[in-house]
């Protein structure tokens, strides 16, 4: 029988700190609570607080609306032909009510085994990513434009994208995030609207306001930036990453980490 390999701590420890570096980050972050575990005497430094229509769901609301969402359409769904290819369906995970969201693409090849999405090496990316904003992955939600894996992990097609991000349409407003941050072209696309590439909408904060829905009223605030898979191939973009999640940070009231002495 095949023996594990053992792991090479200091190896990934070293990686780890490498990606660290390059994020910007010098310090340990400091992990702060999610919003639904927030006193309500807590002082948020920041952007105001939009205003919701008084009918938002309560925390445990929210999550039961997501499950009913996961379980009576999206794991069932056969809008498109990804669902022959598939293994499962992979909705979404986090805080449903989380002030932010991470949007991807499609599950990849790990995701699609697991269920579960970014849990492979751009996973682990975006993980690190999270971390050096102060916060932990069960703060924040993350989810995929497509709920289903396309064969090779190519780009998602149009006529996908159209099937299938009215789920992720109707996850966000069920969660009512603060912000959104687009990870890559095709979900920046999707919710703005925007054939623009990335290079030329990250930086800057944009709407997501389609019309017909509640976010016409209630627009949410979008940063779009470089996928995790990209940086991986271009670790020398981490620090556009990094400098468009501090806009994020700021516009939520979160404070950096702070620097080493």
């Amino acid at each position: 029988m095949n023996q594990q390999k053992p792991i090479d701590v200091r190896r990934v420890i070293l990686q780890q700190l490498e990606t660290d570096r390059q994020l910007g980050l010098r310090a340990l972050p400091l992990i702060r609570r999610s919003r639904a575990t927030q006193r309500s005497d807590d002082v948020t430094v920041g952007s105001p607080k939009r205003e919701w229509p008084a009918d938002a769901l309560d925390g445990e609301s929210a999550q039961r609306a997501l499950e009913a969402l996961d379980q009576s359409h999206v794991r069932g769904c056969r809008k498109c032909g990804l669902c022959e290819s598939r293994s499962n369906t992979v909705f979404g995970v986090g805080d449903a009510q989380a002030q932010l969201v991470f949007v991807g693409e499609a599950p990849g090849f790990e995701e699609d085994r697991q269920a579960i999405p970014f849990v492979g090496r751009a996973g682990q990316l975006l993980t690190r990513m999270i971390l050096a904003m102060g916060l932990r992955r069960e703060d924040v939600y993350i989810c995929n434009v497509l709920k289903c894996r396309p064969p090779n992990n190519r780009d998602p097609a149009a006529d996908e994208i159209a099937a299938c991000s009215p789920y992720l349409f109707e996850q966000l407003s069920i969660i009512k995030p603060e912000v959104i941050v687009a990870l890559g072209a095709p979900a920046a696309r999707t919710l703005l609207n925007s054939t623009d590439s990335i290079g030329r909408l990250r930086g800057t904060f944009h709407e997501f306001a389609p019309p017909g829905t509640p976010f016409a009223h209630h627009p949410i605030p979008v940063m779009a930036t470089y996928h995790p898979a990209y940086l991986l191939r271009q670790p020398g973009e981490k620090s556009k990453a990094w400098a468009d999640l501090q806009l994020v940070m700021r516009r939520l009231g979160l404070s950096s980490p702070p620097p080493s002495q």
